[in-house]
């Protein structure tokens, strides 16, 4: 099991980014679409944020490293497929990026409009570098459509792998299940 990506696959590196991003995206969505519903008098009132806080530092941590990996990685041949469906594949993975980064920087801001520090896991503090009037409300308008925006964008993703394992019979899954084809 090779750690960098070949002209075959996708390295082991490149897969565990790709997954652990993916299942904290789906727990981060869900958590957030559950935690905006809960009522003062909820016992997860304080917890649910705090949690949807920290993992999101968490995925603020790995974007980065994920976005720098694939920029320095041999990016596996995909000259089976057609132009169209490589420049679409290269346009929902730059979309996917951006919105995870405006993911973070929203959730960032309509947490610490009101100048209080972001508790990571009860480890450390982030402090609140901007605060302005009303600052909360576009960023949680930015959040949550951008969110739902980010989960099309992870639903056509799948859907496009499951066409090109079911219908196309080509490698594109297995490389990013299995590594090399």
């Amino acid at each position: 099991m090779a750690l960098k990506n070949t002209e075959n696959g996708y390295g082991s590196l490149s897969r565990f980014l790709h997954w652990s991003m993916a299942l904290l995206f789906f727990g981060m969505f869900g958590l957030g679409w559950w935690m905006v519903e809960l009522t003062y008098y909820s016992p997860y009132y304080k917890t649910a944020p705090n949690l949807h806080i920290s993992i999101g530092m968490v995925v603020a941590l790995m974007l980065p490293i994920r976005f720098i990996w694939r920029l320095l990685s041999v990016e596996p041949d995909s000259s089976y497929l057609p132009w169209h469906e490589r420049l679409a594949s290269h346009v929902v993975h730059l979309l996917l990026y951006a919105g995870l980064a405006v993911l973070i920087v929203s959730g960032y801001l309509i947490f610490t409009a009101d100048g209080r520090p972001l508790d990571i896991f009860g480890l450390f503090s982030l402090p609140s570098l901007i605060q302005v009037q009303g600052m909360e409300n576009v960023a949680g308008f930015i959040h949550e459509y951008v969110a739902y925006g980010a989960i099309a964008l992870v639903a056509l993703h799948a859907l496009a792998a499951i066409k090109h394992h079911f219908i196309d019979k080509d490698p594109t899954l297995r490389r990013m299940t299995q590594g090399e084809t």
